[in-house]
């Protein structure tokens, strides 16, 4: 196989993702998926959450250009999905944290193959990209 998808010639299972090592031209599952992590500023916010337990203030500065109303969505969005988890410490003042659930910490292995593929194949910022 020469690494294309064609759906004439894959099957699938029940979520219509992989059978036998091919993928099918479209799963609802992986597309679902795609939907959550890949909206803008999520990677970078469950990157910076990847190193540990983190203040809505340190998350904001691990990610420059990150609005707070934005920040604040987005962390809902995750709290939603069971990916993110709010800590409120009753102290005074209030500390609020936020952590990666274990469905969370299971996206390291993501994070890291999207770093490496972002490594070999794009340019840092401000580079040209390479003709070819």
């Amino acid at each position: 196989m020469n690494g294309d998808v064609s759906g004439d010639d894959l099957h699938s299972d029940r979520h219509g993702d992989r059978h036998g090592g091919s993928i099918t031209g479209f799963c609802p599952v992986y597309h679902r998926a795609i939907e959550i992590i890949g909206r803008r500023w999520t990677g970078a916010i469950v990157r910076a959450l990847l190193s540990g337990d983190r203040r809505f203030c340190q998350i904001r500065a691990t990610v420059p250009g990150l609005s707070d109303r934005l920040l604040s969505e987005r962390l809902k969005e995750l709290e939603t999905e069971a990916i993110v988890e709010r800590n409120v410490h009753p102290e005074t003042p209030v500390r609020i944290e936020y952590r990666l659930t274990p469905k969370g910490e299971a996206l390291a292995a993501v994070v890291q193959s999207v770093s490496r593929w972002a490594e070999e194949w794009l340019p840092a910022p401000g580079e040209e990209r390479a003709a070819g």
